[in-house]
């Protein structure tokens, strides 16, 4: 007789697969938003902390704006011609980040009148990432109808005989 505990697996089924259940939107907006959040507080630090680099200043700051514009398309790339998918995603890492950004104005006081309020950082990203979702959206619809050819009606008899039945 064999014993039934000793056959079987350690790791419970369930546990393996809720990690596949994960969607990509969400795994790539969490890992988006975490990326976002990582730049911000280098570059919080690097202006507020690190007095030798006040002299580098503009490479500096053009350093983190272009990490962070390259980390933002980081959704908008990933699902490109998915626009409800682009934006849920973009949406998640966004609402990350602005938590972040609001909880760094507790350690650094003077963030939010050097820059703006977290509800304006909010919508900011909330315009850009809907702008993007869009134009994703109209720019596929766009290419299907290229696919289909529209042919035009040749008589229009052809609308009036079904309408006056």
């Amino acid at each position: 007789m064999t014993d039934p505990a000793a056959s079987t697996h350690p790791i419970p089924v369930h546990a393996h697969l809720s990690v596949k259940a994960v969607s990509p939107a969400v795994r790539v907006g969490l890992y988006t938003g975490a990326l976002l959040t990582i730049v911000m507080v280098g570059s919080l630090i690097a202006a507020n902390r690190l007095s030798w680099m006040d002299s580098r200043a503009l490479e500096r700051n053009g350093a983190s704006y272009g990490l962070f514009l390259a980390i933002m398309l980081i959704p908008i790339f990933r699902f490109l011609n998915r626009p409800l998918k682009m934006f849920s995603s973009a949406m998640l890492a966004w609402g990350f980040f602005v938590i972040a950004y609001d909880i760094a104005g507790m350690f650094f006081h003077s963030l939010f009148q050097a820059l703006r309020s977290p509800f304006e950082a909010f919508l900011e990203g909330a315009v850009v990432y809907g702008v993007c979702a869009v134009g994703s959206w109209v720019g596929g619809m766009v290419l299907l109808t290229r696919q289909h050819r529209i042919a035009p009606r040749r008589r229009r008899s052809d609308f009036f005989a079904t309408h006056h039945r």
